[in-house]
């Protein structure tokens, strides 16, 4: 610490001080109490006098650790409203079948995870017993974010209270034959039970953050009253290692989210050992978390641990449980009492003298077993309390012992994440521990036996009276019968059809402007959620935001720049529109809360999400599977697509690929439409199928990725030929032949079939005039409007010929009769549009952007990565070279001619 005398005047000149003489009384006393008392009980008093200034509201910098005790002294613990002995029986069953369920599994080889749970279980049981709201009630109840490793746990509860059965149990991590449970929380995989799929770490903490500032917006815009909905999210302390798991916690604190707690299962163990072997993560969390602007609960010592805190006049043991790094506190876990008082207490005289006082057994129950994370009313008083803050968002810091209950062999070992299963003597010791009749001939052939105490016993009863004043069971997937949304008019869509004349339209703005009509209808209008990340003025967006208005929860607060301009940047309590900043894994959060609020809340959204195409699957795909799994439902929109459309950009921002990584998700419908008629024809389908009326087995539960491109030009009318609707969705149409262009080739014109996507039907389509007019080839134009879309449709009539079903896939039956060989392009790489290949009968060839992206003009760009149009001809006229319908040596000479 600097020396207060070695700070020179002109440095205390920066803090004005109107009475020096005052505060040079305060520091000599503070250098009076350090002579007198020893630096030890200084540094007590001025932290309890920084505690007192906070509380008092006084404006000074938040201190940001506190010392390694509970937040909540014994004393003022408030009494559990409910029958603790029932509680704990009902938990000891739940221990048992959590771990019986996992250890029977093991026999299978499907692993499944038992320490976690055994760590955590108050941590639920008290939530399930007085705090998680139902959703039988009134509202949409809580949203429970449960630790992915602790699901055998919730199973082991809904078996208890009768949602579950023995063969369920029994199945666990075993889905094929139907009557499975998921590994993990999985709402597509069990869509009645689980409501957030979590186990991706990182993925729990963000979007519980987004769904509670969603719960905000959906208030604040009218659409539901959420101010009784509060979200609960279950974390390890390893899991906020990962970016995701902090990247949003300065949202939720200045939006002063107080409908949202976040519940840190301390137990000081990663996957492979400590958390901060060196260090104390409870400390550094509580600093990152208080330094954020989070309420801070800390629960870490039991019962057992008040005689010792009693016996600590000088706070000799608070310092040593400050100073004593993570790993020791998991290696005192497993060794005696001994070792305990000689490496613990013996480092102090002080703490010598306390140990002479405690019997082995009090030291081994208070170094082994007891945690703040493993008692009912250390665990229900950090709940109140959490529930009582206003006006910030909480974490509860509960210390807990990984493998707790499972014996010697599991708790706090290195390796109990990995550990499977149990023996029989485990069982027995840790059912004599729990005080389960369980009798040993219950336990036939070696197999341990699930645990009931039957139906209409106090334990079950005590349960369903619980969940039924809470509001029903949780957790709990609802999706409330609602009325179809009724189809936006079709002006909206038909608008388009006409074109645009020779006025140059890129289909970023062609979308922009559809959005612009669709959130004008009188019926969904509001129901719209567009999202975008800081990037809405490049995508042509500021025209809404003075009609629209941009979310915050404080309106405007101040004049905007902007003020006297048409598209002020304006913002408002009930804006509609979700500007997050630059944080892609922040707007996909937002995005997948309003996607689900259909479910979550019985109200259907309709979210679109507009981001840099390069910045969207690449960055976020994580992300875009949770969405899938939680069965979420909306656009995205990946815009400024392609991997040259961006002039200049250059390689960090040119997306050759997104397209292909949507291709692996099955919930993805993608799609890189060409034209505005056919960004508007996807977009009407969308709405239709999502939250209209979807036609015979379709899944309403998928989203729409469409590409979007920068590149202003002349967007055609709708051709009139027949199939034009069905081939936009399917993914293929014909645009033109050489006839309909004017082209006029020879009677016996070699010809061929050119598919493109995207922007890059402009490059084939004057491929198609120089083929013909320098050439005397003919081609007729397709646009491929999905890829993907043609290849999940071939997949499905392979499988249907499998089972007996003749069924001839769509892009089969599109080029049917076409003559000459196919060549497709896109401005994404070949495997894009090769995902067609094997279906098409015609000789088949592509080209595409592949490599990294660079820095040029578009022209530049395309001759690089031979997409442009010349390269397009001479491609072309290499796959007639082979099949001898144009002379070899006209390659050659395209090549020359075009310089390539």
């Amino acid at each position: 610490m600097t020396d207060p005398k070695a700070i020179q005047p002109s440095e205390l000149d920066q803090l004005p001080d109107r009475d020096p003489e005052e505060t040079a009384e305060w520091q000599a006393s503070l250098d009076a109490v350090t002579k007198a008392a020893g630096p030890h009980r200084a540094a007590y008093l001025m932290r309890r006098t920084l505690e007192r200034a906070e509380g008092a509201g006084l404006a000074l910098p938040k201190l940001l650790e506190t010392d390694y005790v509970n937040s909540i002294p014994t004393a003022d613990e408030p009494a559990v409203d409910g029958d603790e002995d029932l509680e704990q029986r009902i938990t000891a069953w739940n221990r048992w079948n959590a771990a019986a369920m996992v250890t029977r599994g093991s026999k299978h080889g499907v692993g499944g995870h038992i320490a976690t749970f055994a760590s955590a279980a108050w941590l639920y049981e008290t939530g399930f017993n007085h705090f998680f709201k139902g959703k039988e009630g009134d509202g949409s109840g809580d949203q429970l974010y449960v630790q992915g490793h602790a699901s055998p746990g919730i199973y082991a509860r809904a078996f208890l209270d009768g949602r579950l059965t023995e063969d369920h149990l029994d199945n666990f991590r075993r889905e094929a034959g139907g009557n499975g449970l998921p590994s993990y929380p999985h709402p597509r995989r069990l869509p009645w039970l689980w409501e957030f799929p979590t186990v991706s770490m990182g993925l729990g903490p963000i979007s519980a953050i987004y769904q509670a500032r969603f719960n905000r917006y959906l208030t604040s815009r009218g659409i539901k009253d959420l101010t009784n909905s509060h979200v609960w999210a279950f974390l390890g302390d390893g899991e906020m290692d990962e970016p995701e798991s902090t990247t949003a916690l300065t949202l939720a604190s200045r939006e002063g989210l107080d409908n949202l707690t976040f519940v840190i299962n301390c137990n000081l163990q990663r996957l492979d050992g400590p958390v901060r072997a060196n260090f104390k993560i409870v400390q550094e969390l509580e600093a990152q978390f208080r330094g954020a602007g989070w309420n801070v609960v800390k629960s870490l010592w039991g019962t057992a641990w008040d005689e010792l805190f009693q016996l600590d006049t000088n706070g000799a043991l608070v310092r040593r449980l400050r100073e004593v790094p993570d790993a020791q506190v998991q290696t005192y876990q497993t060794r005696d009492a001994a070792y305990i008082r000689e490496d613990f207490f013996g480092k102090d005289p002080e703490l010598a003298a306390m140990a002479k006082l405690l019997s082995d057994d009090k030291i081994l129950e208070c170094f082994h077993y007891s945690r703040g994370g493993h008692e009912s009313r250390k665990v229900y008083a950090a709940y109140r309390a959490a529930l009582a803050h206003k006006g910030a968002p909480t974490v509860i810091l509960a210390q807990t012992v990984k493998g707790h209950t499972l014996g010697t062999g599991f708790a706090s070992k290195n390796a109990n994440h990995q550990m499977k299963k149990l023996s029989v003597d485990e069982f027995k010791d840790m059912r004599d521990l729990l005080g389960l009749p369980i009798k040993d001939s219950d336990f036939v052939d070696g197999v341990v036996p699930y645990g009931h105490p039957g139906a209409d016993s106090p334990e079950v009863r005590y349960l369903q009276e619980r969940r039924a004043a809470l509001g029903g069971p949780a957790p709990a997937r609802r999706v409330h019968p609602v009325a179809p949304l009724p189809a936006p008019a079709e002006k909206a869509f038909a608008s388009f059809d006409k074109g645009s004349g020779s006025q140059n339209v890129a289909t970023t703005m062609a979308f922009v402007r559809l959005v612009k009509d669709l959130v004008r209808d009188k019926e969904t209008g509001k129901r719209w959620v567009p999202i975008v990340p800081d990037e809405a003025r490049t995508f042509g967006m500021e025209s809404l935001f003075p009609s629209l208005g941009i979310y915050s929860p404080k309106g405007q607060t101040y004049e905007p720049v902007d003020r006297d301009q048409l598209m002020y940047y304006k913002e408002a309590e009930n804006g509609q529109i979700l500007n997050e900043g630059i944080t892609e894994a922040g707007s996909m959060a937002d995005f997948i809360a309003a996607s689900t609020s259909y479910a979550t809340h019985g109200e259907t959204m309709i979210p679109f999400y507009i981001f840099y195409s390069m910045f969207g699957w690449q960055r976020t795909a994580d992300q875009m599977w949770q969405l899938g799994d939680q069965l979420g439902r909306g656009f995205l929109v990946g815009a400024t697509a392609g991997r040259t459309t961006l002039t200049g950009e250059g390689l960090q921002h040119a997306d050759g690929h997104s397209p292909a990584i949507a291709a692996t998700n099955p919930a993805a419908m993608t799609y890189d439409p060409a034209f505005a008629y056919e960004v508007a024809a996807i977009v009407k389908d969308g709405l239709r199928r999502m939250y209209g009326e979807a036609a015979p087995g379709e899944d309403p539960n998928v989203f729409y990725y469409l590409t979007v491109y920068n590149e202003p030009m002349p967007q055609p009318a709708k051709p009139s030929g027949a199939g034009v609707d069905e081939g936009i969705v399917k993914g293929l149409y014909r645009f033109n032949t050489a006839e309909s262009a004017g082209l006029t080739p020879a009677a016996n014109a070699p010809r061929l079939q050119l598919l493109s996507s995207g922007t890059a039907i402009h490059w084939a389509l004057k491929a198609q005039r120089l083929l013909a007019e320098e050439w005397g080839v003919a081609a007729d134009v397709w646009s491929a409007t999905s890829w993907t879309e043609l290849r999940r449709d071939a997949m499905d009539a392979d499988e249907a010929l499998l089972r007996g079903e003749e069924r001839v896939p769509y892009v089969r039956r599109a080029l049917q009769g076409a003559e000459g060989p196919v060549l497709a392009v896109s401005d994404y790489m070949r495997q894009v549009p090769d995902q067609i290949a094997q279906w098409v009968e015609q000789d088949y060839s592509s080209l595409g952007a592949d490599g990294f992206g660079l820095s040029d003009t578009r022209d530049a760009a395309r001759r690089h990565f031979g997409v442009d149009a010349e390269s397009i001809v001479v491609a072309a006229l290499a796959q007639l070279a082979r099949r001898g319908e144009v002379k070899a040596t006209a390659v050659k000479e395209a090549r020359e001619r075009y310089g390539l």
